[in-house]
């Protein structure tokens, strides 16, 4: 297996990790920088819907859908040219700042759910660094066989999403993973397992790329694939907080 090879496929292209042949090559610190750097915009930019939503109580469905469809396109550009730069990941984090402030203001304005964003926010922080230092303490190592497993449990999720995908487009679904039972609780935390284990590969892909001296551009590619591995986090992490409240409220409802 190659030394690049990841189960984030933003990470996964291999020729633009090929070792520079300058000193100007990667560092681990300045992916981390980087990362930092995409995370502060992503997050100032979900500031600004949320408070607007919250606060001034305006129409923010625009800026939502304006985040998701740029970071939609900012993304597969991203990925599939095998490239990100400052001006694209700033874009991309920007985007996808707009995006998740949006949901997450909708989902705080439900008395239901108050609360939840701000759990999932700090949650997905705990798994991040959780899985650093597991990382780091070798307890979790990207081997070939973990690589080979993850991908391969990723590929199922791409394909069960999209047959929801098309089943949806003709009035139906797959029952019981989107609803707030046993096997939809069980579901979400199959995928935040999947999501939390994906940073393993980024770090492990980040600290090799590192060690070969791979192109100092790399480092914003590196930080761009791990805020999409974070954000996707996120989303699964909020998803899995709101069915388990929905599961109380109908504990104590049978009650």
């Amino acid at each position: 297996m190659s030394l690049f090879r990841s189960g984030n496929p933003v990470l996964s292209k291999e020729d633009v990790w090929a070792p520079a042949s300058t000193s100007d090559v990667m560092t681990v610190q300045g992916a981390v920088t980087k990362t930092v750097y995409a995370l502060l915009v992503t997050m100032t930019a979900a500031a600004f819907v949320w408070r607007g939503f919250l606060v001034h109580h305006q129409d923010m469905t625009p800026y939502m859908m304006v985040g998701v469809i740029g970071g939609a396109l900012i993304g597969l550009w991203n990925a599939f040219r095998g490239d990100a730069g400052p001006i694209t990941t700033t874009l991309y984090a920007g985007f996808e700042g707009l995006a998740i402030g949006g949901i997450s203001a909708f989902i705080q304005a439900n008395p239901r759910y108050q609360g939840i964003p701000m759990q999932a926010v700090g949650l997905t922080f705990c798994v991040m660094f959780a899985m650093l230092a597991a990382y780091k303490a070798r307890i979790v190592q990207a081997t070939a066989g973990f690589k080979m497993g993850l991908l391969a449990a990723m590929s199922g999720l791409c394909l069960l999403y999209l047959v929801n995908w098309v089943l949806w487009m003709f009035g139906t679904g797959i029952p019981y993973i989107h609803e707030s039972g046993p096997i939809g609780i069980a579901f979400s935390v199959f995928v935040v397992g999947i999501a939390a284990l994906n940073l393993v590969l980024d770090f492990d892909l980040i600290e090799r790329g590192a060690r070969v001296g791979a192109p100092r551009r790399m480092e914003w590619y590196a930080a761009f694939g791990l805020l999409v591995t974070l954000i996707w986090l996120y989303l699964e992490i909020l998803r899995l907080l709101m069915k388990l409240q929905d599961g109380k409220g109908r504990s104590r409802t049978d009650s």
